[in-house]
């Protein structure tokens, strides 16, 4: 029995475009508001925040957006990235499908953040601005994020989600390697973080919470900019290169997938796989079945709804129409960190409301018992997030065990979990518990979406 089937392109096949799904949309995608206005935003309402070239990508109806040389010499660092055959979980599992896993966790950070922090920290350089700010959920986007400031001789200050803080200190620690500063959020260093903290003195805190911080500190400085680790177009885009490598490595293979699997929590993993494969499936080339798979914590695409509503907690962002459970959900203090967002990404979210993705929630249990199971068979321990992923794939080659269907499965395994032990800890001492929304909970939540 083969250990597993390694596909790895050269760095002079490494793509040199991203992709933008938008031009290949039977649909366009509903714009941002202003919330102020009701109207769609212009490039000036964006300038505050973002530099002028990723303005012009999150509006972009390219199809193809050159990646930069500067770029793509940082990228060679670590991609392309492998594309594995998992035989020894097939065989643990007795399925006759076959099972491929395209590994983001060889970047410097162990994750597939780096693809848009990259290009996001150089377009900023080029641009003048000298600090950026942000927020994460786990740690891996600030790690991300404070790696590729320091590519380009930037300042780097995060605003860590309270929970993930306390249980991921080595995040902390790895952000403040790479030269950053990072802070609790809640935090008294704003006036978002201080009206939390005045309600809620021991808020475990959200994404949307530590938006509004870094918002608000970068709009108060005119040379820092926000970035993003998530949710936008722009972001996704950066991350169809992983979809993109996956695309040559399978014609190296001589296979095709029938099913596509990513965990999603703002959307950047999931899109950033599966649009170049969508693509050829609206160009009738292929037929996979994507899904797109969240905690049961903190549903938007499958309980939440789809509205125009505000990507933070403060009301600073624009609206976005979007998947949502409200921007004043504060989600259970679940370990995967990164896939606590009230909201989905609005490309992703429209691209759902097509028909084109389906979505699951999955409880964290399932998904760490799929995450220890993967672990032991192929030797990668995953970061929680990509568990969710692999907990729907396990469902799935066990449904083609019972039928017989050699289905050939595809999943992002988007990074490894060396930082996130003690959530494993947890769940192999028993400790671990399920957290689904009751419906009051969600009732109450929804409330919060702006009325329109």
């Amino acid at each position: 029995m083969a250990g597993r089937t390694k596909f790895i392109l050269d760095e002079s096949d490494m793509p040199t475009a991203w992709y933008n799904i938008v031009p290949d949309l039977p649909a366009p995608p509903p714009p941002p508001l202003h919330p102020g206005t009701g109207e769609p935003i212009g490039p000036e309402d964006l300038a505050p925040l973002f530099p002028q070239a990723l303005i012009e990508q999150e509006v972009s109806t390219e199809r193809y957006i050159p990646i930069p040389e500067e770029v793509q010499e940082v990228y060679r660092l670590w991609r392309p990235s492998p594309l594995f055959r998992a035989h020894r979980l097939e065989k643990a599992l007795g399925t006759p499908a076959r099972i491929y896993y395209k590994y983001e966790g060889v970047s410097p950070v162990g994750s597939h953040k780096p693809n848009t922090a990259v290009p996001q920290a150089y377009y900023n350089a080029r641009e003048g601005v000298s600090l950026l700010t942000t927020e994460t959920g786990a740690g891996q986007w600030g790690s991300a994020l404070a790696f590729a400031c320091a590519q380009f001789g930037l300042e780097c200050e995060v605003w860590q989600v309270r929970a993930s803080y306390d249980q991921k200190p080595y995040r902390k620690m790895m952000m403040e390697t790479f030269g950053a500063t990072v802070h609790p959020s809640p935090s008294d260093l704003t006036e978002a973080g201080k009206a939390i903290l005045a309600a809620h003195p021991d808020s475990t805190g959200s994404l949307g919470i530590a938006i509004s911080e870094a918002v608000e500190k970068a709009a108060a400085n005119p040379e820092a900019r926000y970035a993003l680790g998530s949710v936008l177009n722009h972001v996704l885009l950066h991350q169809t290169i992983i979809g993109e490598e996956a695309l040559r490595q399978f014609e190296m293979a001589g296979d095709t997938p029938d099913v596509i699997v990513g965990c999603a929590g703002g959307g950047s993993n999931l899109g950033g796989l599966v649009f170049p494969f969508l693509r050829e499936k609206l160009a009738g080339k292929i037929a996979p079945e994507i899904r797109a798979v969240e905690p049961e914590a903190c549903p938007s695409l499958t309980r939440g709804k789809y509205a125009y509503d505000f990507g933070d907690t403060a009301g600073l962002t624009p609206l976005l129409k979007m998947h949502t459970l409200g921007h004043d959900f504060i989600p259970d203090p679940i370990h995967a960190g990164g896939l606590r967002y009230h909201g989905m990404s609005p490309l992703l979210s429209h691209i759902v409301e097509l028909g084109l993705v389906d979505a699951v929630a999955i409880g964290q249990n399932e998904c760490f018992a799929a995450g220890v199971r993967f672990a032991r068979a192929e030797g990668i321990i995953p970061s929680p997030e990509p568990t969710h992923a692999l907990a729907e794939c396990v469902r799935e080659a066990l449904r083609c065990k019972e039928t017989g269907e050699e289905k050939v499965i595809l999943t992002a395994l988007c990074g490894h979990a060396h930082l996130d032990l003690p959530a494993y800890a947890s769940y192999l001492a028993g400790g671990m518990v399920d957290r689904e929304l009751t419906d009051a909970e969600l009732s109450a939540a929804l409330e919060t979406i702006p009325a329109r």
